[in-house]
């Protein structure tokens, strides 16, 4: 008869002999969550891919087949109805984020239009305004070109908030919520290699399964540490990182 989940994963420890501030050490998952693992207190834990990651990571450390218990966990505490399985987002191929092609912006085009605009305006009064104003450029003529100097200065203008891109060097479970609280990645996994974003918001809350992933904040890469247990972080206006607190963290799905 099958021991169960956890008890499967207490026999292997102690036949190695090890104590649970010696596996933390080694996988990095806190000793109350080892605990709950091998008690089966599966309330204790995050849940879903969270603690099927934990599974995973403790029993491969033990030399124990991890998917086959993570599947057990997961058909264990599936609701009746079935779990949600999050949906899997693949690599996104490097031909496909060109577009195919050079893209003209619409600030580019709004600036060239006034262009044109301005040349007819400035024509018309060279060809109306006779010898006397062959020279001097029409009023309207100053007029049109001061509307197009103030425009392209807002077509320059930085864009408010914060951009985020993600990309995952390891399979790794996402949420994100921007300044709103409005999901961005709603509990996914994020396949090794494939990214998500950008994302532009006056802040973000994010939690992952584990630190294999990459954030990249107003086009600099973050200085977040490789970590095998879920982390969280925040960041505010400006691009500042602050890394969150267990219960500080969203949840999603």
């Amino acid at each position: 008869m099958d021991p169960g989940i956890g008890a499967t994963l207490r026999e292997a420890r102690n036949r190695r002999k090890l104590d649970l501030s010696e596996v933390e050490a080694a996988i990095k998952i806190r000793p109350r969550y080892l605990s709950a693992l091998e008690n089966e207190e599966w309330d204790v834990l995050p849940g879903g891919a969270y603690t099927r990651g934990f599974i995973r990571t403790y029993a491969a450390y033990l030399g124990l087949d991890g998917d086959r218990l993570a599947d057990e966990y997961r058909q264990a505490t599936a609701p009746p109805g079935g779990e949600r399985v999050p949906r899997r987002i693949e690599p996104v191929p490097a031909s496909a984020r060109g577009g195919g092609g050079p893209r003209i912006s619409g600030p580019l085009v709004a600036g060239l239009v006034a262009l044109a605009l301005v040349g007819v305006v400035v024509a018309i009064g060279l060809v109306g305004g006779g010898e006397d104003g062959a020279n001097a450029p029409s009023s309207q003529a100053k007029r049109a070109k001061k509307h197009d100097q103030g425009h392209r200065g807002k077509a320059v203008a930085a864009k408010p908030g914060v951009a985020l891109r993600l990309a995952a060097t390891a399979e790794v479970w996402v949420c994100v919520l921007d300044g709103s609280e409005k999901p961005l990645v709603d509990g996914q996994i994020l396949a090794a290699g494939s990214e998500a974003g950008p994302f532009r918001s006056r802040g973000f809350t994010m939690a992952f399964g584990n630190g294999e992933v990459r954030l990249t904040i107003d086009g600099r890469r973050a200085d977040t540490p490789a970590s095998n247990s879920p982390v969280g972080y925040e960041i505010a206006a400006g691009g500042k990182l602050t890394p969150l607190e267990e219960g500080e963290r969203p949840t999603c799905g």
